[in-house]
């Protein structure tokens, strides 16, 4: 109905990043990109999505099809409502004299780059919610490591860990290298339906992540958390054992692959006998170095959880031979008539 709510998706992937996040975002079925773009979701309000790796309107500056024409609209206001989602960490433009870090397109005033804080210093104020995209946007992910000379960091280090959304929404991180599909798509819906009047305020937790896809660690949704609880721990990949021993940090790992799988719940790192090296986390990768070695707390841990483990194991394995087997009334008598 032209009655309805037009709401623009505005998506920057100029941060420093791999655009990892976007081709993720493609794999999503729950729900689905064309099931957002197209409203197919029961009371989703119209959207218009302008994101650079599907947006075919792309074409020469000042056009008819100028892509970047509707980001100079939402910073002159004309855009009302609009989500800003950033993808990739974002330097220190002063570190340097000369240059820049990163950009996106260029001003048409002076000719010169934008540069990515500069637009995120423009809209950021404008939009009715700020989304950050993948652990580089979240929290500086790689780029962000120590001795990097960008100074790259996540957008709430860079706006702010307090800061709000002129609708008093704060910065909604969804992290992940790259983002599991769906946790995004189910995020965005969940704010197009918050802008509406349709939802109440998003649920975050201290890391700005939702509540409901990050509450659990990986360890509370693996497949092989069983085997910890037993302390049998594989000592080689191809082993379908709990994997902390090969530097798995899943038990401490806030996140929900595991339990939902890749794609159409199929995947997930531990499921398919890959380590968590705790990409959705604020400290990743720096205090999760070296990967594919024993997490230090895994050795305590796992240590402790050895004798009760062993225990449990071999108690468990008696009343499985007793339970394994038919109730004696169950047998032919000895001497019975036929």
């Amino acid at each position: 109905m032209p009655d309805d709510p037009l709401i623009h998706v505005l998506w920057i992937n100029a941060g420093l990043s791999c655009d990892g996040d976007s081709v993720a975002l493609t794999a999503a079925t729950q729900p689905s990109v064309e099931e957002i773009a197209l409203g197919a979701l029961p009371g989703l309000p119209r959207i218009a999505v302008h994101w650079p790796l599907i947006d075919f309107e792309c074409g020469p500056r000042d056009g008819a099809d100028d892509f970047l024409a509707w980001f100079f609209r939402a910073d002159r206001g004309e855009l009302e409502p609009f989500v800003l989602v950033v993808e990739g960490s974002i330097p220190d433009e002063s570190l340097h004299e000369d240059g820049y870090w990163c950009g996106f397109g260029n001003n048409p005033e002076t000719g010169q780059p934008m540069t990515t804080s500069e637009w995120l210093d423009r809209l950021a104020p404008k939009a009715t919610a700020v989304v950050a995209v993948g652990t580089c946007a979240t929290y500086g992910g790689i780029h962000a490591m120590a001795g990097n000379p960008t100074g790259a960091m996540g957008v709430p280090d860079y706006l702010g860990w307090q800061w709000k959304s002129k609708a008093g929404i704060p910065i909604v991180c969804v992290p992940g290298c790259p983002i599991q599909p769906d946790n995004l798509a189910e995020t965005l819906t969940y704010l197009l339906y918050q802008a509406t009047g349709q939802a109440p305020m998003i649920p975050l937790d201290e890391a700005l992540r939702p509540t409901w896809l990050f509450g659990m660690t990986v360890h509370e949704g693996c497949d092989r958390a069983g085997y910890y609880e037993q302390a049998d721990f594989a000592t080689g990949y191809g082993s379908p054992k709990c994997i902390v021993k090969l530097g798995c940090w899943g038990p401490v790992v806030k996140c929900n692959v595991p339990k939902r799988g890749w794609l159409n719940g199929v995947g997930g790192c531990p499921n398919v006998g890959g380590i968590c090296i705790g990409c959705t986390m604020p400290g990743f990768p720096d205090k999760f170095m070296p990967f594919m070695d024993e997490p230090p707390g895994g050795r305590l841990s796992t240590t402790a959880v050895g004798w009760y483990g062993t225990t449990i194991k071999k108690l468990r394995a008696i009343t499985t031979h007793t339970l394994d087997q038919e109730p004696k009334w169950r047998r032919k008598k000895v001497g019975a008539r036929a």
